[in-house]
Protein backbone atom coordinates (compact mmCIF):
# COMPACT_ATOMS: atom_id res chain seq x y z
CA UNK A 1 0.00 0.00 0.00
CA UNK A 2 1.18 3.51 -0.86
CA UNK A 3 1.06 5.63 2.31
CA UNK A 4 0.19 9.23 1.57
CA UNK A 5 1.97 12.06 3.38
CA UNK A 6 1.91 15.86 3.41
CA UNK A 7 4.80 16.35 0.97
CA UNK A 8 3.46 18.38 -1.99
CA UNK A 9 5.71 16.60 -4.47
CA UNK A 10 4.67 13.14 -3.33
CA UNK A 11 0.99 14.08 -3.30
CA UNK A 12 1.22 15.64 -6.74
CA UNK A 13 2.93 12.55 -8.15
CA UNK A 14 0.28 10.25 -6.66
CA UNK A 15 -2.67 12.33 -7.86
CA UNK A 16 -1.23 12.71 -11.37
CA UNK A 17 -0.57 8.98 -11.56
CA UNK A 18 -4.26 8.44 -10.80
CA UNK A 19 -5.30 11.14 -13.31
CA UNK A 20 -6.99 12.96 -10.44
CA UNK A 21 -5.11 16.19 -11.21
CA UNK A 22 -5.58 17.99 -14.51
CA UNK A 23 -2.53 18.67 -16.71
CA UNK A 24 -2.42 22.37 -15.84
CA UNK A 25 -3.34 21.86 -12.17
CA UNK A 26 -0.82 22.34 -9.37
CA UNK A 27 -1.13 21.93 -5.61
CA UNK A 28 -0.73 25.22 -3.77
CA UNK A 29 -1.64 24.24 -0.18
CA UNK A 30 -2.28 21.23 2.03
CA UNK A 31 -3.94 21.24 5.45
CA UNK A 32 -5.70 18.99 7.92
CA UNK A 33 -9.45 19.64 7.56
CA UNK A 34 -10.45 18.67 11.11
CA UNK A 35 -9.73 16.60 14.19
CA UNK A 36 -10.75 13.20 12.87
CA UNK A 37 -9.58 10.11 14.74
CA UNK A 38 -9.69 7.26 12.27
CA UNK A 39 -8.02 8.22 8.99
CA UNK A 40 -5.29 10.19 7.26
CA UNK A 41 -7.26 13.10 5.82
CA UNK A 42 -6.11 16.20 3.94
CA UNK A 43 -7.68 19.23 2.30
CA UNK A 44 -5.77 19.86 -0.90
CA UNK A 45 -6.02 23.25 -2.60
CA UNK A 46 -4.87 23.63 -6.19
CA UNK A 47 -4.70 26.63 -8.51
CA UNK A 48 -8.30 25.91 -9.56
CA UNK A 49 -10.18 24.04 -6.77
CA UNK A 50 -9.99 22.22 -3.45
CA UNK A 51 -10.92 18.68 -2.47
CA UNK A 52 -10.50 16.18 0.36
CA UNK A 53 -8.24 13.14 0.15
CA UNK A 54 -8.86 10.40 2.71
CA UNK A 55 -6.84 7.24 3.27
CA UNK A 56 -7.58 4.45 5.72
CA UNK A 57 -4.67 2.46 7.07
CA UNK A 58 -4.20 -0.69 9.13
CA UNK A 59 -4.41 1.33 12.35
CA UNK A 60 -6.37 4.22 13.86
CA UNK A 61 -4.67 7.48 12.89
CA UNK A 62 -5.06 9.07 16.34
CA UNK A 63 -4.14 5.85 18.16
CA UNK A 64 -1.56 4.02 15.99
CA UNK A 65 -1.36 1.25 18.60
CA UNK A 66 -4.98 0.34 17.79
CA UNK A 67 -5.32 -1.93 14.77
CA UNK A 68 -8.16 -1.21 12.34
CA UNK A 69 -9.31 -2.61 8.97
CA UNK A 70 -7.26 -0.91 6.27
CA UNK A 71 -10.09 -1.24 3.74
CA UNK A 72 -12.67 0.74 5.77
CA UNK A 73 -12.68 3.55 3.21
CA UNK A 74 -14.11 1.05 0.73
CA UNK A 75 -17.11 0.46 3.02
CA UNK A 76 -17.59 4.23 3.26
CA UNK A 77 -17.52 4.45 -0.52
CA UNK A 78 -20.28 1.83 -0.71
CA UNK A 79 -22.35 3.93 1.67
CA UNK A 80 -22.07 6.92 -0.69
CA UNK A 81 -23.12 4.65 -3.53
CA UNK A 82 -26.24 3.53 -1.66
CA UNK A 83 -27.41 7.04 -0.75
CA UNK A 84 -26.85 8.27 -4.31
CA UNK A 85 -30.53 7.67 -5.15
CA UNK A 86 -31.90 9.52 -2.09
CA UNK A 87 -31.74 13.28 -2.79
CA UNK A 88 -32.15 14.42 0.84
CA UNK A 89 -29.26 12.23 1.97
CA UNK A 90 -27.04 13.07 -0.99
CA UNK A 91 -27.58 16.79 -0.36
CA UNK A 92 -26.36 16.43 3.23
CA UNK A 93 -23.16 14.51 2.41
CA UNK A 94 -20.02 15.13 0.38
CA UNK A 95 -19.88 13.72 -3.13
CA UNK A 96 -17.45 10.89 -3.75
CA UNK A 97 -15.42 11.80 -6.84
CA UNK A 98 -12.76 9.09 -7.07
CA UNK A 99 -11.76 5.82 -5.37
CA UNK A 100 -8.43 4.00 -5.34
CA UNK A 101 -9.46 0.64 -3.92
CA UNK A 102 -5.93 -0.81 -4.02
CA UNK A 103 -4.60 1.88 -1.66
CA UNK A 104 -7.83 2.62 0.25
CA UNK A 105 -7.90 6.24 -0.86
CA UNK A 106 -10.85 8.34 -1.89
CA UNK A 107 -11.21 11.84 -3.25
CA UNK A 108 -14.20 13.71 -1.86
CA UNK A 109 -15.96 17.00 -2.32
CA UNK A 110 -14.61 19.72 -0.03
CA UNK A 111 -17.54 20.99 2.04
CA UNK A 112 -15.60 24.11 3.06
CA UNK A 113 -13.97 25.20 6.29
CA UNK A 114 -16.83 24.36 8.59
CA UNK A 115 -16.56 22.92 12.06
CA UNK A 116 -18.06 19.84 13.62
CA UNK A 117 -20.46 19.96 16.56
CA UNK A 118 -18.06 18.77 19.26
CA UNK A 119 -18.20 22.31 20.64
CA UNK A 120 -21.53 21.37 22.25
CA UNK A 121 -19.55 19.43 24.87
CA UNK A 122 -18.36 22.82 26.17
CA UNK A 123 -20.17 24.29 29.14
CA UNK A 124 -23.00 26.57 28.08
CA UNK A 125 -22.90 25.56 24.39
CA UNK A 126 -26.24 24.40 23.03
CA UNK A 127 -27.02 22.98 19.62
CA UNK A 128 -29.64 25.06 17.81
CA UNK A 129 -32.99 23.31 17.58
CA UNK A 130 -33.04 23.76 13.79
CA UNK A 131 -29.66 22.04 13.58
CA UNK A 132 -30.76 19.19 15.82
CA UNK A 133 -33.88 18.79 13.71
CA UNK A 134 -31.67 18.45 10.63
CA UNK A 135 -29.59 15.79 12.39
CA UNK A 136 -32.70 13.82 13.36
CA UNK A 137 -34.28 14.24 9.93
CA UNK A 138 -31.17 12.83 8.26
CA UNK A 139 -31.36 9.74 10.48
CA UNK A 140 -35.07 9.33 9.72
CA UNK A 141 -34.49 9.65 5.98
CA UNK A 142 -31.62 7.15 6.04
CA UNK A 143 -33.48 4.59 8.15
CA UNK A 144 -36.72 4.87 6.19
CA UNK A 145 -35.08 4.88 2.74
CA UNK A 146 -32.43 2.16 2.76
CA UNK A 147 -33.43 -1.19 4.22
CA UNK A 148 -33.23 -4.83 3.18
CA UNK A 149 -36.74 -4.33 1.74
CA UNK A 150 -35.78 -1.35 -0.45
CA UNK A 151 -32.42 -2.51 -1.83
CA UNK A 152 -30.75 -5.78 -2.73
CA UNK A 153 -27.33 -4.22 -2.04
CA UNK A 154 -25.59 -4.86 1.26
CA UNK A 155 -22.62 -3.43 3.08
CA UNK A 156 -20.64 -6.15 4.85
CA UNK A 157 -18.59 -4.27 7.43
CA UNK A 158 -18.02 -6.95 10.04
CA UNK A 159 -14.38 -6.01 10.73
CA UNK A 160 -15.41 -2.48 11.67
CA UNK A 161 -18.31 -3.85 13.71
CA UNK A 162 -15.86 -6.08 15.56
CA UNK A 163 -13.55 -3.12 16.21
CA UNK A 164 -16.48 -1.09 17.51
CA UNK A 165 -17.74 -4.03 19.54
CA UNK A 166 -14.38 -4.36 21.28
CA UNK A 167 -14.29 -0.70 22.30
CA UNK A 168 -17.97 -0.31 23.16
CA UNK A 169 -18.93 -3.60 24.79
CA UNK A 170 -15.70 -5.16 26.12
CA UNK A 171 -12.71 -2.88 26.60
CA UNK A 172 -14.26 -0.39 29.08
CA UNK A 173 -15.20 -3.24 31.44
CA UNK A 174 -11.78 -4.93 31.61
CA UNK A 175 -10.14 -4.55 35.02
CA UNK A 176 -6.73 -3.74 33.61
CA UNK A 177 -7.24 -2.11 30.22
CA UNK A 178 -4.44 0.42 30.43
CA UNK A 179 -6.76 3.44 30.72
CA UNK A 180 -5.93 5.64 33.71
CA UNK A 181 -9.27 7.30 34.34
CA UNK A 182 -7.97 9.41 37.23
CA UNK A 183 -5.68 11.14 34.72
CA UNK A 184 -8.85 12.22 32.90
CA UNK A 185 -10.71 13.22 36.05
CA UNK A 186 -9.60 12.40 39.62
CA UNK A 187 -12.06 10.03 41.29
CA UNK A 188 -13.34 8.53 38.04
CA UNK A 189 -11.34 5.29 38.40
CA UNK A 190 -13.03 4.41 41.69
CA UNK A 191 -16.52 4.94 40.22
CA UNK A 192 -15.71 2.89 37.10
CA UNK A 193 -14.43 0.05 39.26
CA UNK A 194 -17.88 -0.36 40.82
CA UNK A 195 -19.36 -0.97 37.36
CA UNK A 196 -16.52 -3.25 36.28
CA UNK A 197 -17.35 -5.49 39.26
CA UNK A 198 -21.08 -5.59 38.48
CA UNK A 199 -21.70 -9.02 36.92
CA UNK A 200 -25.37 -8.32 36.18
CA UNK A 201 -24.40 -5.16 34.30
CA UNK A 202 -21.68 -6.92 32.32
CA UNK A 203 -24.11 -9.69 31.36
CA UNK A 204 -26.53 -7.13 29.91
CA UNK A 205 -23.70 -5.36 28.10
CA UNK A 206 -22.66 -8.69 26.57
CA UNK A 207 -26.22 -9.34 25.34
CA UNK A 208 -26.41 -5.94 23.67
CA UNK A 209 -23.01 -6.54 22.13
CA UNK A 210 -24.29 -9.74 20.56
CA UNK A 211 -27.31 -7.85 19.22
CA UNK A 212 -25.00 -5.21 17.72
CA UNK A 213 -22.86 -7.83 15.98
CA UNK A 214 -25.93 -9.66 14.70
CA UNK A 215 -26.84 -6.67 12.55
CA UNK A 216 -30.29 -5.83 11.25
CA UNK A 217 -32.45 -4.65 8.40
CA UNK A 218 -31.60 -0.95 8.18
CA UNK A 219 -28.59 0.92 6.85
CA UNK A 220 -26.96 2.89 9.67
CA UNK A 221 -24.32 5.59 9.55
CA UNK A 222 -22.74 3.69 12.42
CA UNK A 223 -21.03 6.55 14.27
CA UNK A 224 -23.73 9.20 14.46
CA UNK A 225 -22.42 11.71 17.00
CA UNK A 226 -21.42 15.43 17.00
CA UNK A 227 -18.02 14.66 15.44
CA UNK A 228 -19.82 13.38 12.32
CA UNK A 229 -22.02 16.48 11.96
CA UNK A 230 -20.39 19.36 10.12
CA UNK A 231 -21.65 22.94 10.25
CA UNK A 232 -21.10 24.65 6.88
CA UNK A 233 -22.32 27.72 5.07
CA UNK A 234 -24.79 25.44 3.28
CA UNK A 235 -26.19 23.97 6.50
CA UNK A 236 -25.44 20.76 8.39
CA UNK A 237 -23.60 18.04 6.53
CA UNK A 238 -22.93 14.47 7.63
CA UNK A 239 -19.49 12.91 7.22
CA UNK A 240 -17.44 9.79 8.02
CA UNK A 241 -19.83 6.83 7.62
CA UNK A 242 -16.99 4.29 7.73
CA UNK A 243 -18.67 2.34 10.57
CA UNK A 244 -21.81 1.91 8.43
CA UNK A 245 -23.64 -1.41 8.49
CA UNK A 246 -27.14 -2.84 8.34
CA UNK A 247 -28.26 -2.91 11.96
CA UNK A 248 -30.87 -1.86 14.53
CA UNK A 249 -31.97 1.78 14.32
CA UNK A 250 -32.04 1.85 18.12
CA UNK A 251 -28.24 1.68 18.14
CA UNK A 252 -27.96 4.73 15.87
CA UNK A 253 -30.42 6.93 17.74
CA UNK A 254 -29.19 5.62 21.09
CA UNK A 255 -25.69 6.88 20.30
CA UNK A 256 -27.02 10.29 19.27
CA UNK A 257 -29.10 10.66 22.43
CA UNK A 258 -26.13 9.61 24.58
CA UNK A 259 -24.05 12.47 23.22
CA UNK A 260 -26.80 15.00 23.82
CA UNK A 261 -26.87 13.83 27.45
CA UNK A 262 -23.09 13.91 27.89
CA UNK A 263 -23.00 17.35 26.29
CA UNK A 264 -25.52 18.41 28.96
CA UNK A 265 -27.98 19.68 26.38
CA UNK A 266 -31.32 20.98 27.67
CA UNK A 267 -33.75 18.21 28.61
CA UNK A 268 -36.42 19.84 26.46
CA UNK A 269 -34.19 19.55 23.38
CA UNK A 270 -33.50 15.90 24.10
CA UNK A 271 -37.22 15.19 24.48
CA UNK A 272 -38.01 17.00 21.24
CA UNK A 273 -35.33 15.07 19.35
CA UNK A 274 -36.71 11.73 20.48
CA UNK A 275 -40.30 12.78 19.74
CA UNK A 276 -39.33 14.02 16.27
CA UNK A 277 -37.72 10.71 15.36
CA UNK A 278 -40.60 8.62 16.75
CA UNK A 279 -43.14 10.70 14.83
CA UNK A 280 -41.44 9.83 11.55
CA UNK A 281 -39.94 6.36 12.04
CA UNK A 282 -40.53 3.25 14.13
CA UNK A 283 -38.40 2.78 17.24
CA UNK A 284 -38.18 0.47 20.24
CA UNK A 285 -37.61 3.19 22.83
CA UNK A 286 -36.61 0.75 25.60
CA UNK A 287 -33.86 -0.75 23.43
CA UNK A 288 -32.82 2.72 22.30
CA UNK A 289 -32.35 3.80 25.93
CA UNK A 290 -30.19 0.74 26.56
CA UNK A 291 -27.90 1.64 23.67
CA UNK A 292 -27.82 5.20 25.01
CA UNK A 293 -26.65 3.83 28.35
CA UNK A 294 -24.01 1.67 26.65
CA UNK A 295 -22.59 4.63 24.72
CA UNK A 296 -22.43 6.80 27.85
CA UNK A 297 -20.50 4.14 29.77
CA UNK A 298 -18.21 3.50 26.83
CA UNK A 299 -17.32 7.15 26.41
CA UNK A 300 -16.81 7.87 30.10
CA UNK A 301 -14.90 4.66 30.90
CA UNK A 302 -13.31 3.71 27.56
CA UNK A 303 -10.51 4.72 25.23
CA UNK A 304 -12.43 7.06 22.92
CA UNK A 305 -12.70 9.95 25.37
CA UNK A 306 -14.60 13.13 24.53
CA UNK A 307 -13.75 16.74 25.42
CA UNK A 308 -16.46 16.68 28.10
CA UNK A 309 -16.69 19.56 30.56
CA UNK A 310 -19.21 17.97 32.91
CA UNK A 311 -17.80 17.41 36.40
CA UNK A 312 -17.28 14.14 38.29
CA UNK A 313 -20.67 14.39 40.00
CA UNK A 314 -22.47 14.68 36.66
CA UNK A 315 -20.49 11.83 35.13
CA UNK A 316 -21.18 9.57 38.09
CA UNK A 317 -24.89 10.42 37.86
CA UNK A 318 -24.89 9.47 34.16
CA UNK A 319 -23.01 6.24 34.93
CA UNK A 320 -25.45 5.27 37.68
CA UNK A 321 -28.47 6.10 35.52
CA UNK A 322 -27.01 3.99 32.70
CA UNK A 323 -26.39 1.10 35.06
CA UNK A 324 -29.98 1.19 36.26
CA UNK A 325 -31.34 1.28 32.70
CA UNK A 326 -29.27 -1.75 31.76
CA UNK A 327 -29.97 -3.86 34.85
CA UNK A 328 -33.59 -3.05 35.70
Amino acid sequence: MIKLNTNLGDLSAYLKDKNWLKNDETIVAVEKPGEGNMNFTLRISTNSRSFIVKQSREYVEKYPQVAAPAERVLREAKFYGLIETVPKLKQMMPTLFELDAENSVMLLEDLGKGSDYTQIYQKGKTIAETDLNAVIDYAVELHNSITVETTSKRIANIKMQELNHEHIFRYPYLMDNGIHLDDILPGLEKEALVLKRDKALKNEVEKLGELYLKGGKTLLHGDYFPGSWLGTGAGIKVIDPEFCFFGPVEFELGVTMAHLKMADQPAELQTKAMARYKALASLDEVLCKKFTAIEILRRIMGLAQLPLEIDLEKRVALMQESREILTQ
